[in-house]
């Protein structure tokens, strides 16, 4: 039986939904986060080198990433319908979204509680230097890009119920975290309304909602 090793608020509610749509059995091994750097406890990056959340472990495999550990768990459930078929009309775009997401919004994400922690944790005198400096970035580099992923986001969810098409993939369970944490670092403003109609969706689904209870207490950082 999969275990996944759970951080808390973290990527790991990812794989605990995952779960509860495939309906499988699984285990949690819950882990508070160290209370003074918000980083995980020393137990959990003993679990695999590389230290992240994500991780799961199955008999004598323990494997971090999360699309990782999302195709590891699809191929044990070949008959899933939650990763559309080689070939068919909505592979191009599960394959762009369910990588995409990790590969170029999560980072921006990232790079947005970087900037602000950049702030935050500095010697007081000297955030207005850092604040300039940090705004400067911002609008150079981050904003735009988070910008045009959104607005793509958008436009895509006019085209369908969901990122890949009418029915749920992974692509959506992976970006389902992101759009939430954007929510909270950035916030959408009233600009998106077909993605905040897509959060409404995603926390409607009963295999969501297990899977929240099931997490604990999850809120992203915001600062």
């Amino acid at each position: 039986m999969i275990t996944v090793h759970n951080l808390e608020n973290s990527q790991s509610i990812r794989i605990l939904w995952l779960l509860e749509e495939l309906g499988v059995p699984y285990e949690i091994k819950q882990y508070k986060r160290d209370t003074t750097t918000d980083l995980a406890p020393a137990d959990y990056k003993k679990l695999h080198r590389i230290g992240t959340s994500p991780t799961i472990s199955d008999g004598d495999v323990v494997l971090p990433e999360t699309n990782a550990i999302v195709d590891y768990i699809l191929d044990k459930h070949p008959n899933a319908v939650l990763r559309p078929e080689p070939g068919s009309a909505e592979r191009a775009r599960y394959l762009f979204w369910f990588h995409a997401t990790q590969g170029s919004f999560m980072p921006l994400l990232l790079d947005s509680l970087i900037f602000k922690r950049m702030v935050s944790k500095v010697p007081f005198f000297l955030r207005p230097i850092m604040s300039a400096v940090v705004g400067k970035v911002r609008g150079v580099y981050l904003t735009p890009r988070v910008t045009r992923m959104l607005s793509y986001i958008e436009e895509e969810l006019g085209r369908s119920t969901w990122l890949a098409g009418e029915n749920l993939t992974a692509a959506d369970i992976v970006m389902g975290y992101c759009l939430e944490v954007t929510e909270v670092r950035v916030g959408f403003g009233g600009e998106y309304p077909k993605i905040a109609a897509y959060l409404k969706r995603m926390r409607s689904r009963p295999a969501y909602k297990t899977a929240l209870a099931k997490n604990g207490d999850f809120r992203p950082f915001a600062s």
